[in-house]
Formats: structure tokens, C-alpha cells, sequence
């Protein structure tokens, strides 16, 4: 069979997974609306939820603070120092396996293993101005920036725990060590975390400035974006109706859950897809653009491809019957499709060309659509913040997450929708800057913005 891209493009438009029928600047309306509906507390997929935090627009030279760092597999802790042009520099970094990750442990254990990493750090510098703290699990945030947890993902083992106030918890611990810990314990997810690393790592101009601010210019909003094993956004928000809050010179941070965005591009595939996952009919934006399912998805859609004869191979049959696609498998094959290496390379024998760039040119669209629904909800995020500013101050987009570092394809292409989104009606000054260490360095300036 003949490589033929007009029969895979129809192929991908019959079955709703082309990229041609994603309108970013469409969806970045849909997107608009739905995130004034969950400010308001309406009926919406996005629930806009309120950090009950401010970001700081800059940090002073000399605060050290305490940032902690609970992720899927391991727990962080250090002292983080802001030298004299704000920059964030780690010392004394500690890691263990977070609690949980061993076997089941109870509420008193789980925090015990927390305040072992944390109780070091306030005995060596106990003047610390605070410990800022990023849980990357859902929680219910509250006015005194503590957080409620509402569940673990499957790898944490620790039941007990939920419904519990985090940081309420490690102070606990450390009472029960006699450690004195700081008045602020101020807990944050990890987009929120982004969201505030890109105040001490992006510049105001977005790159090295060039000379002397003569109209003393603060710097532009920072929106955070993460595109990795998940999909979320966070922004400064001027008014949430909902809390009755409304500070336009004091915004505080919003996490959109953008991953659970109901949108209108939904195909067969996807939907068929979507029916067999563990949690069907929710997650929309999240299930055609992270790293968690692009290779589940794109597995789907390959199959149906086979099934139906627009690819054909020898070994095609050994292809259906894997049990799955993870992501960063589908990923290596793309990154070296000639190798015929890896688990889907191996399966093509020299003489399949035709079939390799078959199977090559239909991930390539379900890349592309991913690209364009991440641009067009982060457009929608980038333009309600934007609102005001003048032309010269840039809203700053801090992102996160190894699918756009390093999924193939998915870096440039997203940064080219989001440029049409962004200057199709008018232009925005946006600049986008991954950061590093964004959960560590956010928790630190988290303890600083409360």
C-alpha cells in the first residue's frame, strides 16, 4: 500500500481527529466564556478555583524561606535564598520517597516523613520568613492559605490522610519534635507554583534588558501553564464574584483546572477513547493534549487505521495486539522512526516505507490537534490577562511539563497556534520562558507573596 496523505487526512477527518477542525481562536472564546461562568460560580467545566494568594510583581535581595515540594514520587525540601538581583538559589537540598510510596502509613506517619526533611532546615535557619509549600494532589484551598486534600493518586498509600489540612498537619509534626515552626505555612499546586517561579526567573521584558527603565515599568502579570503528564493554567484574577472579591490593583491566583474543559472537538475516536478510560466524560482538554494519554489515544486511533486498511504491515496484527501505547514509547519511535528500534519501530520490515510513513503522518495530525487545543486555552488564559496593559509590559507565560519539552512536534507547534491566536484580532505581548525547578522555586516565593 501507497503512501497516500490525502486518503489519511480524509481518514482523520471523518473520524474528527484532524487538526483543520480545531479553530484556535474559537476555542480560545469558548474557553473565555466558560472561565467567567466558573468565576461566577455558575454551571461550567472550568472551576476557576481561588488560590486566596497574590502573587508578588517582584522579590527583594536577602529572603530565605522554606519551599517544600510533595510530588508523585518524591518529596523536596530546601532552603531557598534570594540574592540581590531576586533570583531564587537553593541550599541544603533534601529528597526522599514520598510517604506513601513504600506501603500504606497513617496521618501521624505521613507527616512525620515530611517534618524529617523540613525540621533539619528550621534548626539550621529557624528566622526563616516562612515555608511554602507546592502539593501536587487536588486540594480545597482556604482564606488561610492552608489545603483541604481531596484525594492521592493511586501511587500515594495513605487513605487517612485525605480531608486533612496540610499544613496544619506539619505543624503538628513539628510541634511534636519541639520545633517552632514559621507563622506561614502556605500551601500551593503545582501550576499555581509555576505561576510564581516565572516571577523570580522571567525578566520583566521577557529577556535581558537593554538599557535603563526611565518609566520605572512594573513588570508584566505571570501566567502559569503546564503541559506535562497533565494540562492546567493558572493566572492573577482582578475579580472572582463567586468569593466576592474584586481588588484590581491586588489580583490573586486562579488555577483553571483547563484540563477538564469541555469542548466542542471531540471525534469518534476520542470519544471511544474517552469511554474507556477510568474517569469517562470529564478531563476533555487533558485527554487530547498531555502526556497521560497522547500515546493511549494516539494507540486508538492507529488501530482503527489498521482496521480499516489505510495502513497495512506484516506485523500489524502484533501491533493490535499490544495491551497499550505509553506516551514516551510513541515518543521515541517518533523521534527515530528509521531506527526500527522500540516497540512499535521493530514491527516494520525494510521494505515498509510506505507503511512507517503512514503511521508517522497520522501521530503527526493527532500531535498537531493536541498543539492547537493547548494554544487556543492558553490564548483564552493569556488574554483575560493581558486586559489593560500597555503594549510594552508582556504577560509573562512561565510553562512546565516534559510533553512540551520534549514530545516531538508538540514545543514548536503549539508556539506557532498560540502566535495566531494571540495576533489574529489584535496583537498581545506575550512572552513564553520554560522555567526550572518551578515547584521548588514557586513554593519559595509562595512563602514570600502571602
Amino acid at each position: 500500500m501507497k503512501f497516500d496523505p490525502q486518503a489519511l487526512s480524509e481518514f482523520a477527518e471523518y473520524y474528527g481527529f484532524h487538526y483543520d477542525i480545531v479553530d484556535p481562536l474559537a476555542l480560545k472564546r469558548d474557553v473565555l466564556i466558560d472561565m467567567e461562568r466558573g468565576l461566577k460560580g455558575e454551571p461550567s467545566s472550568l472551576p476557576m478555583l481561588p488560590a486566596y494568594l497574590s502573587p508578588v510583581s517582584h522579590v527583594s535581595a536577602g529572603k530565605t524561606v522554606i519551599a517544600l515540594d510533595a510530588g508523585g514520587t518524591n518529596f523536596r525540601a530546601a532552603l531557598v535564598h534570594f540574592d540581590e538581583k531576586g533570583q531564587a538559589v537553593a541550599e541544603g537540598a533534601m529528597k526522599a520517597p514520598m510517604p506513601g510510596t513504600k506501603g500504606r502509613v497513617g496521618v501521624t506517619e505521613f507527616f512525620d516523613h515530611i517534618a524529617d526533611l523540613t525540621a533539619p532546615l528550621l534548626e539550621k535557619q529557624p528566622d526563616v520568613e516562612g515555608i511554602g509549600f507546592t502539593f501536587s494532589y487536588p486540594m480545597e484551598m482556604t482564606t488561610d492559605l492552608d489545603g483541604i486534600l481531596l484525594g492521592f493518586s493511586k501511587e500515594i498509600d495513605a487513605p487517612d490522610v485525605i480531608g486533612a489540612a496540610i499544613g496544619q498537619g506539619l505543624r503538628d509534626a513539628l510541634a511534636r519534635r519541639s520545633v517552632k515552626a514559621p507563622q506561614k505555612i502556605v500551601l500551593i499546586n503545582d501550576t499555581a507554583a509555576t505561576l510564581l517561579s516565572g516571577v523570580v526567573q522571567i525578566k520583566k521584558d521577557g529577556g535581558v534588558f537593554r538599557g535603563e527603565d526611565k518609566y520605572h515599568v512594573e513588570a508584566g502579570p505571570v501566567v502559569g501553564f503546564i503541559l506535562g503528564t497533565g494540562f492546567n493554567t493558572a493566572y492573577p484574577e482582578k475579580a472572582i464574584p463567586k468569593i466576592n472579591f474584586n481588588n484590581p490593583s491586588k489580583p490573586q491566583i486562579v488555577v483553571c483546572e483547563t484540563g477538564g474543559f469541555a469542548h466542542r472537538y471531540m471525534g469518534i475516536l476520542d470519544k471511544e477513547f474517552d469511554a474507556a478510560t477510568k474517569n469517562p466524560g470529564v478531563f476533555h482538554e487533558e485527554k487530547l493534549t498531555s502526556g497521560a494519554y497522547l500515546g493511549p489515544l494516539t494507540f486508538v486511533i492507529l488501530k482503527r487505521a489498521i482496521k480499516d486498511g489505510v495502513v497495512a504491515f506484516r506485523r500489524s496484527g502484533e501491533f493490535l495486539a499490544l495491551n497499550g501505547l505509553q506516551t514516551r514509547f510513541l515518543n521515541e519511535f517518533m523521534y527515530a522512526p528509521l531506527s526500527r528500534e522500540g516497540v512499535v519501530g521493530e514491527l516494520f520490515g525494510e521494505d515498509e516505507r510506505d507503511a512507517l510513513a503512514s503511521l508517522v503522518y497520522l501521530t503527526t495530525i493527532v500531535t498537531e490537534r493536541g498543539a492547537r487545543l493547548a494554544a487556543g486555552a492558553l490564548a483564552a488564559v493569556v488574554e483575560k490577562t493581558a486586559a489593560g496593559l500597555d503594549p510594552f509590559v508582556p504577560v509573562r507565560i512561565a510553562i512546565e511539563g516534559t510533553t512540551y519539552m520534549i514530545y516531538k512536534g508538540m514545543r514548536r507547534s503549539l508556539e506557532s497556534y498560540l502566535h495566531i491566536a494571540l495576533t489574529r484580532d489584535k496583537p498581545f505581548n506575550y512572552v513564553v520562558s520554560p522555567v526550572e525547578q518551578a515547584s521548588l522555586f514557586g513554593a519559595a516565593v509562595a512563602a514570600l507573596s502571602a
